[in-house]
């Protein structure tokens, strides 16, 4: 298993550059909430009970990367050991404060690098109680720019399969490997991509694709692997058209969110970051809000 260089190794947390109600001010009333895309990482979900890689509390992670998933067999199923054991941990999570408080904002769309599908939980409720007296307005739209855990997709032809298929399936093939093992999957905490610490995996069956037999894995982006190209341009079109980027519980850590950070403040917009560590695009932040990202929100949607 490859070991995740960390980037922020070194960094430490800044100073607040404004008060959270100036930033807010800033937000609603030198700008509209329409006006910012919002990208949104691992700390919008940590009350939700999902771990982020590189929170203060976090242990250190070595998450599999696409090429060890390919290297071989015995690593394929060692991976789906440990994703078929903490899919109904991660499949029993519900949106947080956080989650419905940025539901509630008509900010110009979401770009998530959660994998967790908290964000479109969170606009279905929102919209189903818009519905119940309250009027029937959009949501603001989300990609989820690394995918999400829901979906499985078959490496081979591209074919996509819901992810409960494939674990009623991989129980059906695996119908002793928890007693094995000793673990209860209700009780196991997961990691931030919904697998878990498992040591032994030897005998776990894979699945293959059920439609021509090829290599299946869920629907998210790897370490070492990258962001289709169509989910890459609707995340930039969305935050080309805004007028400023929100950055909401994301350590930047990984390219993929940072550049939208670094686009930003090339072309001159404003940046906001809200989260209680440091972050590699602190340096271009315009307002630095070190807030729990819930609070921050709960205030934002509160104004």
């Amino acid at each position: 298993m490859a070991v995740i260089f960390d980037p922020l190794r070194g960094r430490v947390r800044p100073e607040a550059s404004h008060s959270d109600a100036e930033i807010i001010a800033v937000l609603t009333e030198t700008y509209s909430d329409a006006d910012w895309a919002v990208l949104t990482g691992a700390g919008m979900s940590t009350d939700s009970g999902v771990p982020d890689y590189r929170g203060p509390d976090s242990p250190p992670r070595n998450p599999m990367t696409l090429q060890t998933f390919l290297s071989h067999p015995d690593q394929r199923a060692r991976y789906w050991a440990r994703s078929w054991m903490g899919w109904p941990r991660m499949r029993s999570t519900r949106p947080n404060g956080a989650h419905v408080a940025l539901a509630e904002l008509p900010v110009a769309g979401i770009i998530t690098q959660n994998v967790d599908g908290l964000h479109q939980a969170a606009a279905e409720a929102v919209a189903a109680e818009r519905g119940n007296g309250a009027g029937s307005s959009a949501t603001s739209p989300v990609i989820d720019l690394h995918g999400s855990l829901d979906r499985v997709i078959c490496l081979e032809n591209g074919h996509l399969f819901d992810r409960d298929r494939v674990q009623r399936r991989l129980s059906e093939l695996n119908p002793d490997f928890a007693e094995e093992v000793g673990i209860d999957p209700i009780d196991v905490e997961t990691a931030p991509d919904g697998d878990v610490e498992l040591d032994d995996t030897a005998g776990f069956i894979v699945l293959d694709c059920p439609e021509c037999g090829g290599l299946l894995k869920p629907d998210v982006v790897y370490f070492g692997d990258s962001v289709p190209p169509g989910r890459v341009q609707e995340a930039t079109r969305i935050a080309d058209e805004a007028a400023g980027l929100v950055v909401l519980g994301s350590s930047l850590a990984v390219l993929s969110g940072l550049r939208f950070v670094r686009k930003a403040a090339k072309e001159g917009k404003p940046v906001v970051i809200v989260t209680d560590g440091p972050t590699r695009g602190d340096e271009h932040a315009d307002y630095r809000s070190i807030s729990r990202v819930a609070d921050f929100l709960t205030a934002w949607a509160g104004r």
